[in-house]
Formats: C-alpha cells, structure tokens, sequence
C-alpha cells in the first residue's frame, strides 16, 4: 500500500479572465497553508491547535467581527479535560471554571432524586466565552489565529467523488470585512462554522432532524437567597421545566421552557422560580445574559465529503441537557486533525482519514437520542408519563445504576468506536473480545485508561501528540518471546513507540491483563489488542494504517 497526498503548490484553477463579456474571475492564491478552518469558535480554535502542534499550516477564518462574549455552552467533563490538559491548558481551566459534583430532580418541587458524581467523573463549569479565551491562549502559544470578520461565500471544486487521494485542493471564496473578494485553496477544508454552516450548505449534504415546539428562556443572574454552587437542580413539573446550574462568580443560570407567547424577562423568570423551583430564591440585578431559543436534535447526513469536513454544530445539534454539545465537537475537532496531520505527513493511509466520519456519527447519533430522551423526561405531561418518569429516577437514586453506569458515559470515559476489520481484535473468541463493553471494561476502540496512559508516557503535557503506541503486557517469562516478536514488528514504523507495562497496571483498569498488545492511536483510543497468536493480526492492521513497513536498521530495546 502506498500513501500519498496532495500539496498546497497546485497550479492555479483557471484563468483570471471570466467567459467573454463576464467579469474577470480573481486569481485563487494558497499561501503556506494545508488545512482551511471556516469558524473560529471553540471548535474551530481547538482543531487548529491540534493541527498546529503537529507541524500542519492552518489559516482560520472567522466570519464575526469580534471574539464572542456570551456565555453559551457550560459544561466541560472530563474526557474533554484530558484533551485540555494534552494541551497545557487543565490549570487554566480549572482556575476559572467550579465544579458540579451532582445532579438534583425535583417533581412538582418534591425531592425525587439526587446522583453524585466520583472525582474523576466532575465536569466543570465553565462559561464558553471563557473556555474560548483559554484556547485562543493554546492557538496562539501553538502560533495560530483566528481571521476575524472574514465570511465564506462558497467553495468551489469540491470533489463530490469522495476521494482523499488524488484530490486536488478545494478552492474557499472569501469576504472580508472591507467587502474586497479572495479566492483561497487549501489542500483540506474544515466546518466548524456553527449550527447554519455555509460549508455543510455547500456539500449539499442533508440536516437530518427536528426542533422542539417549546421554546427556552436563558438567565444568568446573581441571586439573593441560598442555592448549592456544586450542583445542578432540575425542577420538572406540569407546567414545564426549570434548570438551575451555578457559574462561576457567584452567578446562577435560570433554563426554563417558555410558555407561549412571552418573552424573556427577568420578571417572567421569576415568576417561574415561583410556582415551580425553590423557594426563597430572587433573581438579582445585574443580569449577565439572556436569551430565548428552540431546541433542535439534528445531524448532517454526511460529516465528510473528501477533503471536507464538518465538526461541532455544523455536523450536529441537540438538547443541552447533560451539558454534552460543546464537549462533542471539541472531540470531533480532536479526532479528526491527528489524522489529516498524520496523512500530509504521509504517514497514514486515506482510509484512516476518512474514518472519521463514520466514528463521530456514530457518537453524534447517540448524543442527539441520550439527550432528547433527557429533555423529554423533563417536559413530561400526563399523570401517567410523570409517575413512569419519577418512578424510573427513584429506582436510579436507590440502586446508584445511574452513578455507576450512566455518570461515566456522561463523563466520556464509555466513549469507544466500534472495531471495522478482523485485524483490530483477537483471532480467537477469547474473555477480553466478549467483555470489552461490559461497563467498567475497556476493549478496542475505548479510551485507554489516563492513569496508565499518563505515567507512561502515552499522554499528558509534553507528550509526542503524533505518536503511536505499541503497549505490551508484561507477564514476565509468560510474555518475553511475545514483547521481543512485538518490539520487531514495531521497528518497522518509526512512528511507533514500543513499551511494556506490567499486567496489574493493565488489568486495575479494565484492560485485559493476559500476555498480549494493544495499538493506542495518537488520540488515546485503542486501535487493536491481540494476543501472543494474532501477531500477523498486528502487521495486517498496521500496514493497513502506515502502508508498507520499512526496513529496520536495528532492533532497538523494549520500553519498560
């Protein structure tokens, strides 16, 4: 298998003269440029980040005039912290942002149930107009920025066969803010331009869905009176719905369902405070931000169309309960950029470029039906509906099913793609292939465990964000013969790192612990385990991802 890609040195597409008697066509231009992000917002800045720290050239261009200062998406949980960390930025972070140790559901105003969140499963909150300053600090220490008031008008010689190789670049047309015109190619084009993206418009591709018939009302406002700051409070009555969550600086936002025909105000907030949340509670000036809006659950048909891609609110919207949409498109922007970098730097296949779309569809598609199920629970209606509904939130409080296994997908750390290839998983039908998504396991496709991940190197500030790990489980005598065979293959692909890390550290956290392997991609997923007979398992997936393997000059030792 050869890899191969395109350069941004192409020849211009076409004559700067138009067709006889029409206007002359602007030149296209490419500058040092590998990678176009269209939209400079959370997802935007942290996919150039990514980008950057690889070694790609990115332009990101930003159609508002200025940085944002609404403060929007909330919640960070932390398989997003992870990524924030990779970057340096965790202390940041958690200086501005509180935790949410909990989740409280109230009925009719009634306590009805009450989950806890473990340590290491605690989002933060976090205004977006802070988390965007927090990463605008990572892209510019990465040597980005964003383009501000500059709006894509169209993409021109978009290849809607879908090829990766051989496709020639993309050409963006530009507007600036002084009006003038710019026609700019770049060998990739990334969406990240928002729930009304001009890039998914331009690919033609399909916004699957629906929208609420209720509209929502947003307050965020000091408060007189007393409400926990770790906690988020969810009051469902028949009436409609009110969410309560703490920001930082001791301010509260107020999320109801907007009864027909009114408008947000801060009286009208309170009014619902009154009948249906906690009492003694006054909404106080002055008001930081409010807003109305409807609520959609909606995802693109395609998320990829050769060298363009959508990530974030261009790919997907949904309900914000559960705090999941900004945390979503930050890992789409994460997935997809280790993969185009490792491709212009020809050492990936396309196939691992085009995986991206069918891996965060799959993830978008379950976020958008876990929380339209959340936001109808919350607007249930009928005496039968809210006794099904409250009788299902007492039985998670008491048997703590909802602690043990929701609050970890919630957090991110159940988040796996599904094995494509018989390469990826053992040959024979062992223990680790039928437990590997029984929860509190960890089989391919999963994140492997951070705290094995960091201590070894695999991840954490400073780490290599373009390498691959090949991990050995280390038995001892039992394993010898499997980590010297395992170091040899991975000789052959220099962007592969070979260690061995002691069984027991394997298996406390999940990962089957027999003599065996596992292949962890540069974003921490596992991407094949195998065990002391499915070696030529390992070169198969391997020259499937890297292509043909290259002669060692050596065999260099073991990592222990």
């Amino acid at each position: 298998m050869t890899v191969s890609h395109q350069k941004s040195d192409s020849p211009a597409d076409g004559p700067a003269d138009g067709p006889a008697g029409g206007p002359a066509r602007l030149p296209a231009t490419a500058g040092d440029c590998d990678v176009l992000v269209v939209g400079g917002g959370p997802t935007g800045m942290l996919a150039a980040t990514e980008l950057l720290r690889r070694g790609v050239r990115v332009r990101i261009v930003e159609r508002a005039p200025d940085t944002a200062s609404f403060p929007k998406a909330l919640l960070l949980w932390p398989r997003t912290l992870d990524l924030f960390d990779d970057l340096g930025l965790l202390a940041a972070t958690r200086e501005a942002a509180v935790p949410i140790r909990g989740f409280s559901y109230f009925s009719e105003r009634r306590p009805l149930a009450a989950f806890d969140f473990a340590e290491d499963l605690t989002p933060l909150c976090l205004p977006q107009n802070e988390t965007e300053r927090i990463l605008r600090t990572g892209l510019h220490a990465a040597g980005g920025k964003v383009e501000h008031g500059v709006r894509l008008l169209a993409l021109e010689g978009v290849d809607f066969s879908g090829r990766i190789d051989g496709a020639a670049p993309t050409t963006a047309v530009l507007e600036h803010a002084d009006g003038r015109l710019e026609r700019f190619r770049a060998p990739f084009v990334i969406g990240a331009d928002g729930a009304g993206s001009t890039v998914r418009a331009q690919l033609g591709t399909g916004f699957t869905g629906s929208t609420y018939e209720t509209a929502f009302a947003l307050v965020d406002a000091p408060v007189e009176g007393r409400l926990p700051a770790d906690r988020a409070l969810y009051y469902q009555s028949a009436k409609g719905a009110l969410v309560i969550v703490a920001l930082p600086d001791g301010i509260f936002r107020f999320f109801s369902s907007l009864p027909p025909g009114q408008e947000v105000s801060v009286p009208l907030m309170q009014d619902i405070v009154d009948r249906r949340g906690p009492r003694g509670v006054r909404i106080a000036e002055p008001v930081v931000w409010r807003s109305v809006f409807r609520v959609h659950a909606r995802h693109a048909a395609d998320f990829s169309l050769g060298r363009v891609f959508l990530v974030g609110d261009a790919a997907h919207v949904h309900s914000p309960a559960g705090g999941q949409g900004l945390n979503t498109g930050l890992q789409d922007a994460h997935n997809l950029a280790w993969k185009i970098a490792g491709y212009l730097r020809g050492e990936l296949s396309a196939d691992v470029v085009a995986g991206y779309a069918g891996e965060r569809q799959a993830i978008a598609r379950r976020v958008v039906r876990d929380t339209d199920v959340q936001t109808r629970a919350w607007m249930a209606d009928g005496a039968l509906r809210t006794r099904l509904r409250d009788a299902a939130f007492r039985i998670g409080d008491r048997s703590g099913l909802v602690e043990r296994l929701y609050g970890p997908v919630m957090a991110g750390r159940r988040l796996a793609y599904p094995a494509v290839r018989p390469s990826q998983v053992p040959a024979r039908l062992t223990s680790c292939r039928c437990t590997g998504k029984v929860p509190g396991r960890v089989g391919v496709g999963a994140v492997f465990p951070r705290a094995v991940a960091v201590p070894y190197g695999l991840a954490g500030p400073g780490t290599d964000p373009s390498r691959w790990h090949l991990v050995g489980s280390d038995r001892g005598a039992a394993s010898a013969e499997l980590l010297v065979q395992s170091g040899h293959i991975a000789d052959g692909f220099p962007q592969l790192r070979h260690l061995a890390v002691p069984h027991r550290a394997l298996s406390a956290h999940g990962l089957c612990g027999r003599a065996g392997y596992f292949l962890v991609r540069p974003d921490g997923h596992i991407q094949a385990h195998g065990h002391a007979g499915d070696l030529e398992r390992l070169e198969d997936e391997l020259a499937h991802l890297f292509g043909a393997r290259r002669p060692a000059a050596g065999h260099a030792a073991t990592e222990v």
